[in-house]
């Protein structure tokens, strides 16, 4: 099975529009701002004989796995340091006879306290994302964050952080998630999956918020 997007290229750099954040370069105090947030273009072939669904996964494996120094002036977030992974969009129940996912389909803008769900285009669902978490404790921005919301690293981290997005051509027109807190969390939809793939495809990309990893971004 082959997964590729017009949006960009394996390995390459996501461009901002697909981001949650952005380097404020007019305000550089700020090291950050709000961006477009659309989720990418991804299309999709060669599906297996007996594929009665897709899901799609991202996640990135390179967030922090202590938060002290994330986003803190005067501090960098060491590379050495253990990493975990944070999801970024799960979505279920995608039509066999899908071959595309346009860009800004499913997202398109910054949706404070989140998009809602599960349900989504069609027969389609989506899973609550790890902002739900990032976000519980800020008054303003709280709240069940279903879908897709792109990127924002640590300001001051000193890697590269790679987003993940992997296609699974399931068995199963209808994924059953046995969901503990009823949102469809990452980690359900990553164990419903298991033993119903028949095939998988995965495109890379990356991105940071440190002009020091990437001045032209």
């Amino acid at each position: 099975m082959k997964l590729w997007s017009d949006s960009f290229q394996d390995g390459a750099t996501i461009p901002g529009e697909f981001a949650f954040c952005v380097i404020d370069r007019e305000t550089p105090a700020n090291h950050i701002r709000m961006s477009a947030n659309r989720n990418p273009h991804f299309a999709w072939s060669d599906a297996p004989v007996g594929t009665l669904s897709f899901a799609l996964i991202c996640h990135d494996p390179d967030v922090p796995s202590v938060g002290d120094d994330v986003n803190q002036e005067g501090k960098l977030i060491p590379a050495d340091l253990p990493r975990v992974s944070f999801c970024h969009w799960s979505l279920i129940d995608i039509p066999a006879s899908r071959v595309l996912i346009a860009d800004g389909e499913f997202s398109d803008g910054i949706t404070a306290r989140g998009k809602p769900g599960p349900a989504s285009i069609g027969s389609m669902r989506h899973g609550v994302n790890d902002y739900t978490s990032w976000f519980a404790s800020n008054a303003d921005m709280a709240g069940d964050y279903y879908g897709y919301d792109g990127p924002c690293p640590p300001w001051n981290d000193t890697i590269l952080h790679h987003y993940v997005f992997t296609l699974y051509a399931l068995d199963v027109a209808s994924l059953a998630v046995a969901s503990v807190s009823g949102k469809l969390e990452g980690t359900e939809v990553l164990a419903a999956l298991q033993g119903h793939v028949l095939a998988q495809a995965s495109v890379t990309g990356i991105y940071t918020l440190n002009p020091a990893l990437n001045p032209d971004l």
